[in-house]
C-alpha cells in the first residue's frame, strides 16, 4: 500500500499527492480547495459536503474509485437521518478518508466562496414579433341547433375576430377546454404559435405571456425569463454546470463518456434538473405562474447541446467530428423532462455551425450581426474551447479552438473560478516591477491602505492580466521565460526548483505565478490566436476591423491586455471590446422575434466551415503564436500605445537569430512557391 493518494478536486482543478488516510476537508485545506465547515470537523454542520467521482480517468491518469474512500460512518448516518437527508452519492468531507486516488466535486454549496456567474443580460432594443401571439374571445355558447363542438367553435370565432387560419392544437387542450370556457362564462384568451396552432387557453382576459431564453454553457447556465409582448426581462437567473464533475472542460466529458458509455444519461439528467432549477428559480422571483411560460429557447456548444437532447456526444471527440443534428430542434418541454412547466411549452433550440462550433456560436451571430457590415469583424467566444467566426457582408467563416480550462482558472498553480476574493485585476509598475490588484468583491486596489479583503486565488480575468503585465514589466521575456536575472531587485521574483515564479500576494494565502502558468496561458492563448489566423489566412486578409469578445469569460477580460500576451490579433484598441454574454443576447433575439430564427438558420447554411484539426497551417500558424505577443506579427496599433518590452531572459541573441532564420526561411520558401 503507498503512502500517498494522488486528489483532483472540481471545479477548482486543484490536486496533489496527500497522506494515505487523510481526511477529505484536510485535504482541502492543504491544497487551498473551497470547501466550507463551521462545526469543527464533528459532522454536525454539514457544510463540507462533496460528490466523489467513479471511473478511469487519463487526464489526470489513474482511475478515480469510491471505495477509495472510507465507509460511511455513523456521524454520517446520523447526520443523514436526524438532521438532513445527505444526497445520493454525497459524503461528509470531515468524516470521508482518503484510502486511493480519487476525483472529488465540490457542490456549489459546499463552497465558502460562491462563484460568481457573470452571464448579465444585455440591455438591447429587439424588434419583438414572437412565436406567440394572445386572442381574447367571445365563443358562442352551444345550441341545440348547432352541433359543433367547442373546440370548434373557438376556432371558428378566432377565424372571424382575428382572421386567423389554426390548422392544428396541442391535444393537452381537450382535457380543460370546456371546464375553462363554462368557468370563465365563455371568454377566454388563447395563444396561438406561429398564427396558426393553438395551444393555451386561459379563463378571462390573459396579458402574460411569457418565455424564457437559456445559455447552456459548459461552465455556467444562465437564464433570461421575458415577457412576449414587450420584451421585457422580467427576471434572471444564473447557476454552475453540475456536470463540472465529470470533466473541466467538454473533451474532458467526451472523454468520460468514452470510457463510462452508461454514463451519458446521467450527464442528461443533471443538466436537465439544473435547468429545472433554474425555471423554479425565476418563477419564484418574478411571482408568476408557471403557466404563464409558452416557449424556451435554448443556445449551446455542441457537447451541451447533445446532451440535453439525449444524444451521447462521443462522435464529437474525434475526426469527422459529426454532430446528429445540425439544424433547429423544436421540441416540447415534456420531452426534455422540463416538468416545471406545462408538457406543451414550446422548446426551440438554435441551429449549430459545425462539429465544435454550436448553437452558442450561432447565437453570438444573432447578437452581434456581422453579416450586415463591411468591415471585417472577429467574434471570439472565449472558454474551454474558443469558438470564432470571422467575416463580413460578404463572407463569413467559423472554426473552434481547443484552448482548455485555463482562462478559467483551471490548471494554474493558484487559480480557481471568479469568486469572492479572487484577483481579477493586476497592474506591475515598469521600474519598481511591484504589483498591486483587485479582488471580486472589492473595488479598493491591494496598495490602499483601506484594502483588507481576503484574497482566496486567482481567476481568468486575473491571470490574463497578471502575464501580460509580467511581460509589458520585462519580467518574462517574448517568449515565456521568467527572468530569474531580476530576483535581485525584485524580491516578489522567487526560485522554484529549476525555474523562478513571481509572488503576486504573499499572505494567508500565497498567489503565485509560476512558469509552468505561463505556459499554460501560452499553449491556450496560441490555440485560440491560431484558429483566428487560420480564418484570417482563408478569407484573404492581414488584419481585421473590428473585434467583439464574448461569453461570461470573455466580457471580463481587459482587451488591451489580452492584446498583449497575443490572445487576439492586433487591432485599433478603439476597435476592441466586449460583446457581454452575446449567445445569451442571441438566445433572448430568437425568443422575442420568429423572423430572427429564419434568418440564422439561413445564415448559418451559408457559414463557412473550417476544422482546425485537419488544416496543415494551423500547427504552423501555433507555434509562431506562442510567442508574446507573437513570433512574427509586430503589432504595430499595440505598441503605439505601451512601451515595447526590453529584451529579457529568455530572447537570447541565438533566440533572435533563429527567429530570423526561420521567417527568411519562410520567405525563400514562398518564393520559390510563387
Amino acid at each position: 500500500m503507498s503512502d500517498t493518494v494522488q486528489i483532483v478536486f472540481t471545479p477548482s482543478g486543484r490536486r496533489g499527492k496527500l497522506q494515505h488516510g487523510i481526511s477529505v476537508l484536510d485535504a482541502a485545506r492543504e491544497l487551498g480547495v473551497d470547501l466550507d465547515s463551521v462545526c469543527g470537523g464533528r459532522g454536525l454542520c454539514g457544510r463540507c459536503q462533496i460528490s466523489p467521482s467513479a471511473g478511469e480517468f487519463p487526464k489526470f491518469g489513474f482511475k478515480s474509485s469510491l471505495s477509495h474512500l472510507t465507509e460511511f460512518t455513523a456521524v454520517e448516518a446520523r447526520y443523514h437521518e436526524k438532521v438532513r437527508c445527505l444526497e445520493d452519492g454525497r459524503r461528509l468531507g470531515c468524516q470521508a478518508r482518503l484510502q486511493g486516488d480519487l476525483v472529488i466535486d465540490v457542490p456549489s454549496e459546499s463552497q465558502v466562496h460562491q462563484q460568481v456567474v457573470r452571464k448579465a443580460v444585455e440591455s438591447r432594443d429587439i424588434e419583438v414579433d414572437p412565436v406567440y401571439h394572445l386572442y381574447s374571445v367571445k365563443v358562442p355558447e352551444p345550441d341545440m341547433e348547432n352541433p359543433k363542438g367547442d373546440l370548434d367553435r373557438l376556432i371558428s370565432i378566432l377565424e372571424q375576430d382575428w382572421q386567423l387560419d389554426i390548422k392544428t392544437y396541442d391535444s393537452g387542450l381537450l382535457s380543460s377546454l370546456q371546464h375553462v370556457l363554462r368557468e370563465s362564462d365563455w371568454f377566454v384568451t388563447v395563444a396561438v404559435r406561429n398564427s396558426d396552432e393553438l395551444t393555451a387557453v386561459w379563463p378571462g382576459f390573459q396579458d402574460k405571456l411569457l418565455g424564457v431564453a437559456v445559455d447552456l454553457g459548459s461552465t455556467t447556465v444562465a437564464a433570461n425569463l421575458c415577457d412576449l409582448s414587450t420584451g421585457e426581462v422580467l427576471a434572471s437567473a444564473s447557476t454552475m454546470n453540475p456536470q463540472i464533475r465529470f470533466g473541466e472542460d467538454l473533451m474532458s466529458r467526451v472523454s468520460y463518456l468514452m470510457m463510462h458509455p452508461n454514463e451519458a444519461d446521467e450527464l442528461t439528467r443533471v443538466i436537465r434538473f439544473a435547468v429545472c432549477e433554474l425555471l423554479e428559480e425565476l418563477v419564484g422571483a418574478s411571482h408568476i405562474s408557471a403557466t404563464d411560460i409558452v416557449d424556451i429557447v435554448f443556445v449551446a456548444n455542441p457537447v451541451m447541446h447533445h446532451i440535453l437532447l439525449g444524444i451521447n456526444p462521443v462522435e464529437l471527440g474525434g475526426a469527422p467530428f459529426a454532430l446528429a443534428i445540425s439544424d433547429a430542434v423544436n421540441l416540447k418541454a415534456s420531452d426534455l423532462d422540463l416538468s416545471v412547466v406545462n408538457a406543451a411549452v414550446s422548446v426551440y433550440v438554435l441551429p449549430c455551425i459545425a462539429g465544435h462550433v454550436g448553437a452558442d456560436a450561432a447565437g453570438m451571430v444573432l447578437s452581434e450581426a456581422p453579416q450586415r457590415s463591411n468591415e471585417i469583424t472577429l467574434l471570439v467566444d472565449v472558454g474551454t474551447n474558443a469558438e470564432i467566426v470571422l467575416g463580413n457582408n460578404r463572407h463569413l467563416l467559423a472554426c473552434s479552438s481547443p484552448t482548455g480550462p485555463a482562462f478559467e482558472g483551471a490548471q494554474i498553480t493558484c487559480g480557481q473560478r471568479a469568486a469572492a476574493g479572487a484577483i481579477e485585476r493586476v497592474r506591475i509598475d515598469p521600474d519598481s516591477l511591484t504589483a498591486r490588484f483587485k479582488v471580486i468583491g472589492s473595488d479598493i486596489w491591494s496598495d490602499h491602505s483601506d484594502f483588507h479583503h481576503q484574497v482566496t486565488g486567482i481567476c481568468g480575468s486575473g491571470i490574463i492580466e497578471v502575464i501580460a503585465e509580467m511581460y509589458l514589466a520585462g519580467i518574462i521575456s517574448s517568449d515565456g521565460i521568467i527572468n530569474g536575472a531580476l530576483a535581485d531587485q525584485c524580491e516578489s521574483i522567487v526560485p522554484e526548483e529549476r525555474t523562478f515564479a513571481f509572488v503576486l500576494h504573499d499572505g494567508d494565502v500565497e498567489v503565485r505565478i509560476t512558469q509552468n502558468d505561463v505556459r499554460q496561458i501560452q499553449l491556450a492563448k496560441a490555440a485560440l490566436y491560431a484558429g483566428t489566423k487560420l480564418l484570417m489566412k482563408r478569407l484573404g486578409v492581414a488584419q481585421v476591423d473590428r473585434i467583439r469578445l464574448a461569453g461570461a469569460f470573455g466580457s471580463q477580460i481587459d482587451v488591451t491586455r489580452a492584446m498583449a500576451i497575443g490572445l487576439i490579433p492586433d487591432c485599433q484598441l478603439s476597435e476592441v471590446s466586449s460583446a457581454g454574454n452575446a449567445a445569451g443576447t442571441g438566445a433572448r433575439i430568437a425568443l422575442l422575434n420568429r423572423e430572427a430564427r429564419n434568418e440564422i438558420e439561413g445564415l448559418v447554411r451559408q457559414i463557412e466551415k473550417v476544422e482546425t484539426a485537419t488544416e496543415a497551417d494551423f500547427q504552423e500558424f501555433f507555434v509562431d503564436a506562442m510567442s508574446f505577443p507573437h513570433g512574427i506579427d509586430p503589432f504595430h496599433s499595440l505598441f503605439a500605445h505601451f512601451d515595447k518590452p526590453k529584451l529579457g531572459a529568455g530572447e537570447s541573441a541565438s533566440n533572435i537569430g533563429r527567429k530570423r532564420n526561420r521567417r527568411r526561411g519562410k520567405r525563400m520558401k514562398d518564393g520559390q512557391a510563387k
